[in-house]
């Protein structure tokens, strides 16, 4: 079964762009977009299974440079 997460990220001021760009090179992003209000990038990933989201953030999210934070929210719905 597929576990999808919704990633809020916050970037360092005048790096989304630069952000994005990187996140959409990762392959178990669906979706990556920028948004206004608290955080500044909006991503969707979906893996095999819950470590592999682990992963995801962990290998691949956390070296993109420009990051400041992330806060992971996992979906529920089947």
């Amino acid at each position: 079964m597929t576990t999808r997460a919704y990633i809020l990220i916050e970037t360092s001021v005048g790096m989304t762009n630069g952000v994005a760009t990187e996140l959409r090179s990762i392959g178990d992003m669906k979706s990556v977009d920028t948004v206004t209000g608290p955080f500044d990038i909006i991503a969707v990933a979906e893996a095999d299974s819950l470590p592999g989201i682990g992963a995801l953030i962990s290998e691949s999210m956390h070296k993109v440079p420009g990051i400041v934070k992330t806060v992971t929210c996992l979906s529920i719905s089947v």
